[in-house]
């Protein structure tokens, strides 16, 4: 023991040359990210080789900027260009969180010294307003447990308003031009009030007058007003759920759907399923590929035999169905796109010729 010991160097040693603490490493010992050489069976001692205090120096590294265990441990044993992806997400998690922790101090300094609320009106068309509300409506989250969901949200931008909605499995986005008299507001509009508004909608009878004031909210149809409050939620932030569901560049797979075809093969009692189980529950789950022309069609379970993509190329993929059928729904049209990057990538639902309205749901494991 003596001799293999001399070789080594104690936990004491460890530390002072990779900047971590005696605890630290006693921590990472038991969580199984940098477990030493050797231990002693009498002392209990711990004893590491040379080449631990590299892995060790990195390991006080990635400590320093807060990356998670699980992911310091991967890193401690992964190649160089894997190490490089681990920082890169990690400094994409630190951006997103500094960015939310921005809007929730000045959320919080509003709160401290509130300003004098501002109005913000908008005059929107009545039927691009109506079918703005159309596309988004279906995504609104029904679960009690998630409140911040259950409305849907009106990003005013200088020029119109972006309508958002979505339960977690799905997002709905659309857009509605109009002018603008007064600064950018987000307001979250109590689903309620957004069903009200859509009854008048069906009207020429001149343009919808919108204002936002604070948390107060009116709207002027022909001739007759609604007023609301918004919901007192942060609803999550769209654009990094776009960025992280479908990103910034082409999606792999741009795929013309006949809406006809799909919806009555989706509908039909008869439709072939895979069964699966979410939270518990049973549910249904309709599997979509490719035809030979390069269109989407609805596969039987049988013609499962392998894993999601084939080697050859082939894309099959699952979905929830009535999700799907909403979706379709709500975008309107005999001919849509349907955009993604893989079989466990989030599906886009879009309009050939609007880039602003479209919906993302999330695909169901095969």
């Amino acid at each position: 023991m003596p001799d293999v010991v001399s070789d080594l160097h104690s936990i004491g040693e460890l530390a002072r040359a990779s900047g971590l603490t005696v605890s630290a490493l006693r921590f990472y010992d038991s969580a199984g990210v940098l477990t030493p050489a050797l231990v002693d069976p009498v002392t209990g001692y711990r004893w590491y080789t040379d080449e631990q205090i590299a892995p060790a120096r990195l390991v006080a590294g990635l400590r320093r900027v807060g990356m998670p265990v699980p992911d310091i441990a991967a890193a401690v044993r992964a190649e160089p260009a894997e190490v490089h992806r681990l920082l890169d997400a990690h400094l994409r998690r630190l951006a997103d969180g500094l960015a939310d922790a921005r809007r929730e101090i000045t959320r919080l300094r509003a709160l401290v010294d509130p300003a004098p609320a501002v109005a913000t009106t908008l005059l929107l068309s009545p039927a691009e307003l109506a079918a703005a509300l159309d596309a988004v409506r279906f995504a609104v989250g029904v679960d009690p447990e998630l409140p911040a969901l259950s409305g849907m949200l009106l990003d005013v931008e200088p020029d119109g308003v972006r309508l958002v909605a979505t339960d977690r499995h799905r997002l709905a986005l659309a857009r509605a031009g109009a002018a603008v008299d007064g600064p950018p507001a987000r307001v979250l509009v109590p689903v309620d009030l957004v069903d009200r508004l859509r009854r008048l909608l069906d009207t020429d009878d001149g343009p919808v007058r919108l204002t936002v004031t604070g948390v107060d909210l009116r709207v002027t149809v022909a001739g007759r007003t609604l007023t609301g409050t918004a919901l007192p939620y942060d609803f999550p932030d769209y654009r990094r759920l776009l960025r992280e569901a479908v990103g910034a560049r082409p999606a792999a797979y741009r795929i013309p759907v006949d809406v006809v075809a799909l919806r009555a093969a989706l509908r039909d009692p008869a439709a072939p399923t895979l069964a699966r189980e979410y939270a518990g529950t049973p549910l249904a789950v309709s599997v979509l590929g490719l035809d030979d022309a390069g269109g989407l069609r609805l596969l039987h379970p049988a013609e499962l035999p392998g894993p999601p993509a084939d080697a050859d190329g082939g894309l099959r993929f699952g979905v929830n169905g009535e999700y799907l059928l909403d979706a379709l729904d709500a975008a309107g049209g005999p001919q849509l796109v349907l955009e993604l990057d893989g079989p466990i990538a989030p599906l886009a639902v879009r309009r050939p010729d609007d880039e602003d309205t479209f919906s993302v749901l999330m695909p169901i494991r095969l």
